[in-house]
């Protein structure tokens, strides 16, 4: 059985940083990819960074681009998100997501479609 678990999340100052972690068990991540989606109350998900297994090849969205970088470390199946400069945007659920099937492509790592796993997400608020 296929498994996300996130952590890493927690109250951050704007301008702050967090760093999230989410652990897949239950399949490998090597010969696919990991997503990082958002959700904030009353909007819409939205995609925010992936990588791939295989050659950790990343994606990012571009409200993100320069702040967040993501890595997988495929020794511990897991993947990270690395949030700098964090902006004083409305509370967000963060989700990593597993890409299925195998192997993951490029021009839809931005999709929610992609991804069959979801886990429960960290949910972290930024204070003013």
């Amino acid at each position: 059985q296929v498994q996300l678990v996130e952590s890493g999340g927690g109250l951050v100052q704007p301008g702050g940083s967090l760093r999230l972690s989410c652990v897949l068990s239950g399949r490998t991540l090597s010969n696919s990819g990991m997503a990082w989606f958002r959700q904030a109350p009353e909007k819409e998900r939205e995609f925010v960074a992936a990588v791939t297994g295989m050659n950790a090849a990343t994606h990012y969205a571009d409200s993100v681009k320069g702040r967040f970088t993501t890595a997988a470390e495929s020794a511990k199946n897991a993947v990270y998100l690395q949030m700098n400069s964090l902006l004083p945007d409305c509370p967000a659920v963060y989700c990593c997501a597993l890409y299925a099937p195998p192997p993951a492509v490029m021009s839809s790592l931005r999709f929610a479609t992609s991804y069959a796993s979801w886990g429960q997400g960290p949910q972290f608020p930024v204070s003013s």
